[in-house]
């Protein structure tokens, strides 16, 4: 027998999570002899399937009550986890309690039911588990004796160590599955406290709960120096990029991860059939369809095809095998991802196999949830910006009313500039970006950088909409937009300059909408 292990007498068996447990019962009987205590569900599905268990009420001499609240609970239970094998031999004769090598537990459903919809409080409540965490617990801190198993996928782990070392687990081992054990707990509580918060009144929390749970540590960073994982939030209906499927390619990197979720945040406010691609977190091509989604990519592509090498694309409808192609014939490209990806799209694309392709099955629109940003020594913490405008909402601000046409683009417009770095500027006509400028540190920069792309591109921005995050201090960037061509401007207005702003407009005959809502993004 290995350095450290202890032979595994008797185990206790009460998991919610009924995967692979008959095996692991079956193997821990079969092949080393040890006895097994069980519970409720368990119990019955132990027994059924042929694996001699004995009831935790025969085993404590006391009867389980209160339709199952009351069962683990005992100090033959606890006694037996928490007992000392060196020191507590004498308590143990004494009050007849038995040693536990073994505690193989997972919770109550919390998550997944207040994940249902129209969940009641009683529901809620009800799914708080109070034996099964402190069974955990008291098996983690007793991992010098006691092995603690919480996760379906280490039963085979386990089973395996047990058959090199005569059916006892190593002290590495033990400690390995304690730290497991007090992270599955304390996601578990952190699940129970927010879901608790978010009952109240109060917008924010007063403490933000550890609930995120690594889905894999990555390559590198943003840089190759640094080292980075990616987490992902295991107690809310899974809608994001964490629930995403991938079909082929290499592992996502983390800045295939910060692009992804960028170009999913955007497309997915569209309800026409509409793509993004997008490079370095900033769409560098936009565009919807009344006909389908080929030609949304096809658009949204043309719209800047030099920034579009090694994007990543995002469309908002199933992805089907003839925009696969268009994709292949016209790009190289790092991620893709859409909500379904039928069998001919699959094909095309098996034939390069660096893509990444994500099936991310749903597409919902944008759900309330909140952003985090660190910060040395803390953390910004804001809703998402689901602020949403439409025409009943505008302020027509100048001489010349728009168009139902400008109106159309002003709007389309609108809905990127919310997910380009500010300071963003959007050049748009008939549901397509033409010239998209970001992150500059001076608005009348953006709005050059956009209009020198039009041009790079060869697009008539005669007649085109602007589209503008933040309010024009000054009235350079109305001037620099309509010496391009500029028809109609949409921006949020608030300017102590809005008079001056105003009258350029007017100047250059060009229709100007006020939405009286920013949308800075850094």
């Amino acid at each position: 027998m290995a350095e450290s292990a202890n032979k595994i007498k008797r185990a206790l068996i009460s998991v919610s999570d009924k995967s692979g447990i008959v095996d692991l019962a079956n193997a821990l009987v079969n092949q080393f002899n040890i006895e097994i205590i069980s519970t409720g569900g368990t119990l019955k599905e132990l027994v059924e399937a042929g694996v001699p268990a004995i009831e935790v009420s025969s085993f404590t001499g006391f009867p389980e009550m209160m339709d199952g609240r009351v069962k683990t609970l005992h100090p033959k239970v606890h006694g037996g986890i928490l007992a000392r094998r060196d020191l507590d031999q004498e308590v143990m004769q004494e009050n007849d309690i038995l040693p536990i090598d073994l505690v193989v537990v997972n919770l109550y459903p919390f998550a997944e039911t207040i994940a249902k919809e129209n969940v009641t409080l009683e529901m809620a409540i009800e799914n708080i588990d109070i034996g099964g965490p402190s069974m955990v617990r008291s098996s983690a801190k007793n991992n010098k004796y006691v092995s603690i198993v919480v996760d379906p996928k280490d039963y085979l782990p386990v089973l395996d160590e047990m058959k090199k070392n005569d059916g006892a687990l190593t002290q590495e081992t033990r400690s390995s599955l304690a730290r497991k054990a007090f992270e599955h707990t304390a996601s578990y509580d952190s699940t129970i406290a927010s879901y608790l918060s978010s009952l109240g009144s109060e917008d924010f929390p007063s403490s933000i709960f550890g609930k995120y749970k690594i889905k894999e540590q990555m390559r590198y960073g943003e840089n190759p120096h640094q080292k980075a994982a990616f987490y992902i939030e295991d107690t809310k209906i899974k809608t994001g990029l964490g629930n995403a499927i991938q079909i082929q390619g290499k592992q996502l990197s983390y800045n295939n991860i910060a692009d992804t979720d960028a170009a999913i945040e955007c497309v997915r406010t569209f309800k026409e059939p509409s793509c993004v691609i997008v490079k370095h977190a900033n769409p560098c091509g936009v565009a919807s369809s009344d006909k389908d989604i080929t030609e949304a990519y096809q658009n949204a592509f043309e719209s800047d095809p030099t920034s579009a090498f090694g994007g990543i694309i995002a469309i908002n409808r199933k992805l089907d095998g003839k925009t696969a192609l268009r994709i292949n014939d016209n790009q190289f490209v790092e991620v893709i991802v859409a909500p379904g990806i039928d069998e001919e799209a699959k094909e095309v694309l098996a034939k390069k196999e660096n893509i990444r392709l994500l099936d991310l099955q749903t597409m919902d629109d944008p759900v309330r949830g909140y952003k985090f940003m660190s910060v040395t020594d803390g953390l910004l913490m804001q809703e998402t910006d689901n602020g949403q405008i439409s025409e009943k909402d505008f302020k027509i601000v100048t001489k010349r009313q728009p168009t139902k046409e400008e109106i159309k683009d002003c709007l389309f417009a609108w809905k990127v500039c919310k997910f380009v770095k500010s300071n963003a500027i959007i050049f748009a006509k008939d549901n397509q970006t033409i010239g998209i400028g970001a992150g500059q540190m001076s608005r009348i920069d953006s709005t050059q950088i956009a209009a020198s792309k039009a041009k790079e591109r060869g697009f008539e921005t005669k007649g085109c909409s602007m589209a503008s995050d933040a309010f024009f201090p000054f009235r350079d960037g109305i001037d620099a937009a309509t010496a391009m061509g500029i028809s109609s401007i949409i921006q949020p207005g608030g300017s102590i300059r809005d008079d001056e702003v105003i009258e350029a407009a007017d100047e250059a005959n060009v229709a100007m909408i006020f939405t009286g809502m920013r949308h800075f993004r850094h």
